[in-house]
C-alpha cells in the first residue's frame, strides 16, 4: 500500500445527521462550511438526512462493532430536539458509543440549552471539533428513549399540534399561544404514579418527566434536574381552577413552582403510571408522538457523551 492509500485509511470519518427543515433552515444554509471546517481539521464527513429515522438507524446497524471507534470520531445530530431524539434512538438500539455533537437548529431547543450551546455555526463547530465533553443520562419509557422530557396531558402534546410554519416564523412563542388555546379544554385526570420509594394516586391537569431543566421553551420548568445523575424528575400540575393557573404559570415561568401545593414535585430512577381515563392521553416524546399507557421509565445513566465547551469530564482521545 503507498503512502498516500496509508494517509486516506487514516482519516477518521464524522457522522452528520441533520435535518434540512428544523428552525429556518439556518443549518441547511451552512452545510457547506460546516463540512469545510471538518475537512480542514482531517475528517471526512458522511451526511445523513434525516428522513423518520431510517437513514440513521440502517447506517449505524450497519457498522462493524469491533473496528467504528477507530475509523469514527463522533456523530452530529443538527436539527430540534426532535432531531436528536432520533439519532440517540439509533445509537442506542445499534449499541454505538461515539461522542455526539448537538448543533440546535430547531423551536425550543431544550436539551442544547442544558449544555449552553450557542446559536453561532462557527460556535458550534468549535465545540464539535474541541476535546471536551461530558456524560449525560438518557431516559427510557416503555421502548423508546428520550433526551429531555416526557409529557402527558391535554397541553403538553401542543409541539404536534402546533403548525410547523409559525413554529419556523415566531419560535416558542407558537407553543405558549396553541398551549392557551388548549386551556377551557381542560379535564382532570385521575393517575397513579408507582415508584420504589411510593405510590401517589392523584388527580392531574398534566405531568413531565424530565431529564433536562426545560421544555418547550420554559426554561426553568425543572430548575432542580441534573443530566447525569442518574434520576428523572416528576413534576405533576394537579387539578386547580382557571383562576388559580395564572399565577401556577407565573410561578413556572420564575422557576418557583416546585413550592406550590398545586405541583407534585420528585425524584426517582423508576416509574409506572397507569390512568383510568376513558380514552388514551396525549403523551409526548421530546416534542414527538409519545407511547402507549401504561407508560414505565427507567434511566440510561451515563449513556451519553456529548461535546461541550467546559472540560467537565475528561478528554475525547
Amino acid at each position: 500500500m503507498n503512502q498516500e492509500k496509508m494517509e486516506m485509511k487514516r482519516v477518521k470519518k464524522v457522522i452528520l445527521f441533520y435535518n434540512p427543515f428544523s428552525g429556518s433552515g439556518m443549518f441547511k444554509n451552512n452545510l457547506d462550511n460546516i463540512i469545510e471546517r471538518y475537512q480542514d481539521s482531517g475528517y471526512q464527513v458522511v451526511p445523513i438526512r434525516a428522513a423518520h429515522g431510517h437513514a440513521i438507524n440502517t447506517y449505524l446497524a450497519e457498522l462493524d462493532q469491533k473496528t467504528y471507534q477507530e475509523e469514527y470520531k463522533q456523530i452530529v445530530a443538527a436539527g430540534g430536539d426532535g432531531t436528536i431524539n432520533v439519532c440517540v434512538n439509533a445509537m442506542i438500539r445499534n449499541h454505538i458509543h461515539l461522542p455526539l455533537a448537538i448543533m440546535p437548529a430547531g423551536t425550543a431547543n431544550d436539551f442544547a440549552y442544558y449544555f449552553n450551546i450557542p446559536n453561532e455555526i462557527d460556535k458550534m463547530l468549535d465545540i464539535a471539533l474541541g476535546g471536551n465533553y461530558t456524560y449525560a443520562d438518557v431516559g427510557k419509557v416503555n421502548d423508546r428513549y428520550f433526551i429531555n422530557v416526557a409529557a402527558i396531558g391535554q397541553v403538553v402534546d401542543v409541539s404536534q399540534k402546533t403548525d410547523p410554519t409559525l413554529k419556523n416564523t415566531i419560535g416558542v412563542l407558537a407553543y405558549y399561544l396553541k398551549g392557551l388555546s388548549e386551556v377551557p379544554n381542560l379535564k382532570p385526570v385521575r393517575v397513579t404514579l408507582t415508584t420504589p420509594e411510593k405510590v401517589y394516586k392523584e388527580n392531574m391537569y398534566f405531568m413531565v418527566v424530565m431529564n433536562g431543566e426545560s421544555a418547550g421553551g420554559f426554561k426553568k420548568i425543572s430548575p432542580d434536574s441534573e443530566i447525569n445523575d442518574g434520576l428523572l424528575d416528576v413534576l405533576l400540575f394537579r387539578h386547580m381552577s382557571l383562576f388559580e393557573m395564572p399565577a401556577v404559570f407565573m410561578k413556572v415561568m420564575q422557576g418557583s413552582h416546585l413550592s406550590s401545593k398545586k405541583v407534585l414535585h420528585f425524584k426517582t430512577d423508576k416509574l409506572r403510571i397507569e390512568t383510568d381515563a376513558e380514552s388514551d392521553l396525549p403523551t409526548d416524546i421530546d416534542g414527538e408522538h409519545g407511547e402507549k399507557f401504561p407508560l414505565v421509565f427507567e434511566v440510561l445513566h451515563n449513556r451519553l457523551k456529548v461535546c461541550t465547551q467546559d472540560d467537565n469530564m475528561g478528554e475525547d482521545q
